[in-house]
């Protein structure tokens, strides 16, 4: 993969307008200046708030679909702008964009798919949310087939073959547990890495975070849409 390779960075967002615009900043001052910022019907100024920053591309739901509908929108928009590789990221300032440069290095050697995950090094995570994400492993490989370490990770690097491979169905969290799917069925190359994840009173008070409910919602979906 030569020099000139197309490295956009994807940040799906739901009222975070308090800080999409430093998550950007932080992104940028990484070395990545191809942005794409999906605002999912936020009902503040997250849009505006990307959209004051040069160019930052940014686009907009007018109705809250769901993480995994935003997330899809920005890959279509990296594959129109012709990306040959695409990075998730989460827009809450939990992720460190000093972790894309592994991804892209991993991408770089063959891999379609590089999983960021917060299991390998759970430092700072809470004891619930560990418990809870094996679980969601435990039921991504039962309906999957596929076993990974951290299933509903938004911190993601794909391939310009994944970009073209991966097609999915569903909105909300159980995308990313669908995503896991569509490697196994496509075969695709795919690797794990640690990740920096940092716990903050403004992330975790999330009302939108995963909790038990949606849990439960996206395990019945997974099953349904499998």
């Amino acid at each position: 993969m030569n020099s000139n390779i197309k490295i956009f960075v994807i940040i799906p967002a739901y009222n975070e307008a308090s800080v999409v615009k430093s998550v950007i900043n932080e992104i940028k001052n990484a070395g990545y200046s191809n942005i794409i910022v999906v605002d999912d019907g936020s009902s503040d100024n997250t849009f505006l708030e990307a959209q004051s920053i040069p160019e930052v591309v940014s686009l907009k739901h007018f109705i809250n679909r769901g993480k995994g509908a935003a997330v899809k929108t920005g890959i279509e928009a990296a594959k129109l702008l012709q990306a040959d590789i695409a990075i998730t990221i989460d827009g809450d300032g939990q992720h460190n964009p000093e972790d894309i440069r592994p991804m892209i290095d991993q991408i770089k050697k063959g891999f379609d798919v590089v999983l960021g995950t917060r299991l390998k090094n759970p430092k700072g995570m809470p004891p619930w949310k560990i418990a809870a994400n094996h679980f969601g492993n435990f039921c991504t490989w039962a309906i999957y087939g596929l076993w990974v370490t951290d299933s509903q990770s938004g911190f993601r690097a794909y391939s310009k073959k994944a970009l073209a491979r991966i097609k999915t169905t569903t909105d909300r969290y159980e995308y990313d547990s669908e995503v896991i799917r569509e490697i196994s069925r496509n075969k695709l190359k795919y690797t794990e890495i640690p990740i920096e994840v940092r716990y903050t009173k403004y992330s975790m008070s999330k009302a939108n975070k995963m909790n038990l409910k949606n849990g439960i919602k996206t395990l019945v979906k997974m099953i349904i849409y499998n």
